[in-house]
């Protein structure tokens, strides 16, 4: 019998998404047939303490509880006088990638250090070497062996070392677990054994040696799990931690803690193989899910899987957009200085369309969208730039229309790779994220970036907290004992692959000859020679 809302949510049987992302928290609740119900979110911005991006612990708890406190805001105005007290399963998801590592006493050593940082490169260079596997900047790996190549006093005493969503979920369940799909950017993953490469451990261990720390590197990894595996569930301490207000009750199951990428592809329904999907927000990446293994490793390309395990090509953008972000705020306050009421939705509908009309290599101008540093094209710190000639055509539609191209412009040149090179193959790709929320053109701009058809579903806005429901969904909810994929067709989307666009020739073109300009212009000498 299907309950409504209310109903759900009194009897229990609504699920809680939770995803950590870069500038928002955000809680989606769904119902049986998997759709949301009520949502909640906090706003929140990493601060640059001692030249690294971070969060502070203290930041992450009371950002989750605000975050929930939101949700039941809103569910009180949306369903009346009802509360949370038990739920079906909740599922944590947080931005990949990154340092935690916490002593004896589950004290963190050093602040968290995110995905964002890019002072790892002597110790990706070396690893990517010695594995024969590419190994990137941000992953946690990384992060370990460039504080051991730093002689950080801390890696000494390193009990457990995770990431942001391990963590979350460690401290709610007990349980030092992670989805596989953010495993993989902690180690790579064994295709065959779907845990951390026994190789690369060992290889890792021998390198290490000489120092003579008292663990070993799977001692203080988090154990792999796949989706829909036991990864525990809600304690009467975790309980606390998310509902200050007390209500929440213990017991509840959790699913396996996953990345922002593996909820993404999980929201966007691709997780089978010939599939893909675009994140476009604060960063952006593309995944596609692969028939085979590449044929050999790309420094622009990361290796990780499915949250059920299947190999998968990223590209990862440190930056996307949030320099475009910070030019429409110009114009928010040039229209406040005017004294004309601000909508946002309608100055960032107005500024994307007029982008359109532009011309297809906008005009000679070039934007170089880099706030924080962009291992993609070699940059180890953001100088964000725009640029321009005195013949170029400098108007609205072509200054838009640059910003728009350089928000997927790093993509585009991952993503060449995997198509012109490897001759990947893919049915589907679909498009989520903020870059995508006027309808229509961010669509357009990226069909025209990796010239291929491009979907957005209607659900697009919903993004990883939904996707990690869904995972929490999976969870509960597949006594037909299905593959993921399989449930997430007949359980969840039902034949909706969302509304396609296809590049124009003209389009392609032009986004072509921009990207010629962007990487002959690149602002680092260094850069540009990966391109000859």
């Amino acid at each position: 019998m299907k309950l409504d809302a209310k109903s759900t949510i009194e009897t229990g049987k609504a699920i809680l998404g939770i995803e950590l992302g870069s500038t928002r928290i955000k809680a989606v609740l769904i119902d049986q047939e998997n759709k949301p119900i009520a949502q909640g979110s906090h706003t929140w911005e990493n601060q640059l303490v001692d030249g690294l991006w971070t969060y502070s612990i203290e930041a992450i708890w009371s950002g989750l509880q605000d975050c929930y406190a939101d949700l039941r805001s809103n569910i009180k105005n949306l369903y009346g006088d009802v509360e949370i007290e038990n739920l079906a399963a909740i599922g944590v998801s947080a931005m990949m990638h990154g340092y935690m590592p916490f002593n004896e006493k589950e004290e963190i050593l050093v602040p968290f250090r995110t995905w964002r940082n890019t002072n790892t490169g002597r110790a990706a260079a070396a690893l990517s070497e010695l594995f024969v596997y590419n190994i990137p900047l941000r992953w946690s790996i990384s992060h370990l062996y460039q504080a051991i190549l730093d002689n950080e006093a801390h890696v000494k005493d390193i009990k457990f070392l995770t990431t942001l969503a391990g963590y979350v979920h460690w401290q709610i369940t007990g349980e030092k677990v992670l989805g596989i799909g953010d495993a993989s950017g902690m180690l790579p993953i064994d295709p065959t054994t779907h845990n951390y490469s026994a190789e690369m451990v060992a290889k890792f261990d021998n390198l290490i040696a000489p120092k003579e720390y008292s663990w070993k590197l799977e001692d203080i990894l988090p154990k792999v799990l796949s989706a829909g595996e036991n990864a525990g569930v809600l304690t009467p301490e975790g309980s606390k931690m998310l509902d200050a207000s007390g209500h929440l009750k213990a017991g509840i199951p959790v699913c396996p803690p996953e990345g922002d990428a593996g909820t993404g592809m999980v929201a966007t329904n691709a997780v089978k193989q010939r599939t893909g999907n675009v994140s476009a927000g604060t960063s952006s990446f593309s995944m596609i899910v692969l028939e085979k293994e590449l044929s050999k490793p790309y420094e622009m390309i990361d290796m990780v899987t499915t949250p059920d395990g299947s190999p998968v090509a990223m590209v990862h953008c440190n930056n996307c957009t949030s320099d475009l972000n910070a030019w429409v705020n110009l114009f928010k306050e040039y229209q406040e200085l005017l004294g004309i009421p601000v909508n946002m939705d309608e100055i960032y509908s107005k500024l994307y369309n007029i982008a359109l009309t532009g011309d297809t290599d906008c005009g000679g101008l070039l934007s170089y969208n880099y706030i924080s540093g962009e291992p993609v094209t070699g940059l180890a710190e953001g100088r964000p730039l725009f640029v321009r000639s005195a013949n170029d055509k400098f108007n609205l539609a072509n200054f838009m229309r640059t910003h728009l191209y350089a928000s997927v412009g790093v993509l585009k040149i991952g993503n060449d790779i995997l198509f012109n090179e490897e001759k990947i193959k893919v049915d589907r790709i679909t498009g989520h994220g903020g870059l995508f929320r006027t309808k229509g053109v961010g669509q357009r701009i990226l069909a025209a970036a990796i010239n291929s058809p491009i979907s957005v579903m209607e659900t697009a806005g919903e993004g990883g907290a939904w996707g990690i429901a869904l995972l929490g969904s999976y969870l509960v909810n597949n006594e037909k004992k299905q593959s993921l994929a399989d449930f997430l067709d007949e359980s969840v989307f039902v034949g909706d692959a969302g509304i396609e666009v296809s590049p124009s020739p003209e389009d392609v073109a032009g986004f072509n000859t921009y990207i010629e300009n962007y990487k002959a212009g690149l602002p680092i000498e260094e850069a540009a020679v990966k391109f000859k």
